[in-house]
């Protein structure tokens, strides 16, 4: 593995931990600053915004600058986030070190998922994503509680901080191992063309529906494990663990069958986890077969994320497409606000958690409509003799990420 890629899953790990450690330190953070719980949530929402104005914004201006460069900078914002967040004298100040922090999170992820696969061969472009992306599943394995215990017991001011600090890590592992010509020449007009191709906003859709799936129910896990499952609140947290150990496994083995089956793993993919959400629509008040569904359920979710990370790349047919890149993670932000939307909206009829699940499973239905066809589109492209821009040459980076 290309040392460059610990350096982005570092900073992955970073900026997972910022986004959701909020969640388990709002009571701390409330108290501190003296606002309410519910004001504090609001955070949450700030940051998302952040993240979907920053994606493009940021990517475009960084189209002068080597991926390197741009990381790097990126990086600078994040740990000035984060610090100015740790150090945040008020409430209202707070808000906006969260939207500058939120700032760098699209474009990063953006930026860096063409970078990694840009150091590596071409059959091995997915993989190389869902190494970078592990560090963002590893952050609710162990950022975010040993953050909220941190938190419980010291200052959510410390693991603010200590966030900034794994930027700082996160920089200088860049300069150290990111190669410098991990890019090639781009301009803003170039990357716009891009989204002259239908194959782009084909995936683009395909991420702003297929994973709506994902937050239509994980948004109102909580309440899902301890009224319908009868789980103790107190075993939650366990449980999600359990959840983000599903996820990262599936994103490691989503890299390696998304290089080999493309569109049609995204497909089968999605069909499954219709499948197993309606197994738990009818099973979630057995604890166990509760708990085992939603694991299984987070690790066939996480598993496509690299591999639709890496199409929209393919399909942009551009130098560079990093712009497109962005758009994704821009893309899936919206996902995480239509479902926990569409999600909200059923509870408040009446229906109940289980309803969730039956949404969830509609929108991953559909999702597997779009990612059919791309499939279709993207075969053929391959028969017209259309292919990707491919990346650098191996040799010339490995040697640069030996020296």
């Amino acid at each position: 593995m290309p040392r460059a890629l610990l350096a982005l899953a570092i900073g992955a790990f970073g900026i997972g931990t910022t986004e959701f450690v909020v969640m388990g330190m709002l009571p701390e953070i409330a108290a501190d600053l003296g606002v309410s719980v519910s004001a504090v949530g609001i955070l949450i929402s700030a940051y998302a915004i952040g993240v979907v104005l920053g994606a493009p914004t940021l990517t475009a201006l960084g189209l002068r600058f080597t991926p390197r460069q741009t990381l790097v900078a990126l990086m600078v914002v994040f740990v000035v986030g984060n610090t100015l967040s740790a150090l945040a004298p008020g409430y209202g100040a707070l808000v906006a070190a969260r939207v500058l922090t939120a700032l760098a999170h699209g474009s990063f992820f953006g930026v860096g998922a063409v970078a990694a696969r840009r150091l590596v061969p071409p059959n091995r472009s997915a993989r190389a994503i869902s190494l970078m992306v592990t560090g963002l599943t590893l952050a609710n394995v162990i950022g975010v509680p040993l953050g909220t215990f941190v938190a419980q017991q010291a200052s959510w001011r410390i693991v603010l901080a200590a966030i900034a600090g794994i930027g700082v890590v996160t920089i200088a592992g860049l300069l150290a191992w990111m190669p410098g010509d991990a890019g090639e020449p781009t301009d803003l007009r170039g990357e716009l063309r891009a989204f002259r191709r239908g194959q782009v906003w084909l995936v683009l859709g395909l991420t702003m529906i297929g994973f709506s799936a994902l937050f239509s129910v994980y948004s109102y896990v909580s309440p899902i494990l301890t009224d319908l499952g009868g789980i103790p609140a107190g075993w939650v947290t366990p449980v999600l663990a359990l959840f983000g150990v599903g996820s990262t496994v599936g994103t490691l083995a989503g890299g390696r069958l998304g290089d080999r089956y493309g569109f049609s793993f995204v497909a089968v993919g999605l069909a499954l986890m219709a499948s197993v959400l309606v197994a738990f629509a009818f099973l979630a008040r057995t604890p166990v077969l509760a708990v085992t569904l939603l694991v299984l359920f987070g690790t066939l979710s996480f598993a496509l994320g690299p591999v639709v990370q890496n199409a929209v790349i393919d399909a942009a047919r551009v130098p560079g497409g990093s712009l497109v890149s962005a758009a994704n993670q821009a893309a899936f932000n919206i996902a995480n606000a239509i479902g926990a939307a569409l999600g909200a909206l059923v509870i408040s009829q009446g229906l109940g958690y289980t309803a969730p699940m039956w949404v969830g499973a509609v929108l991953a239905l559909a999702g597997v409509a779009l990612a059919l066809g791309a499939r279709a589109v993207d075969r053929r492209a391959i028969a017209a003799g259309v292919v990707p821009v491919p990346p650098l040459p191996v040799g010339r980076l490995q040697s640069a990420d030996a020296a």
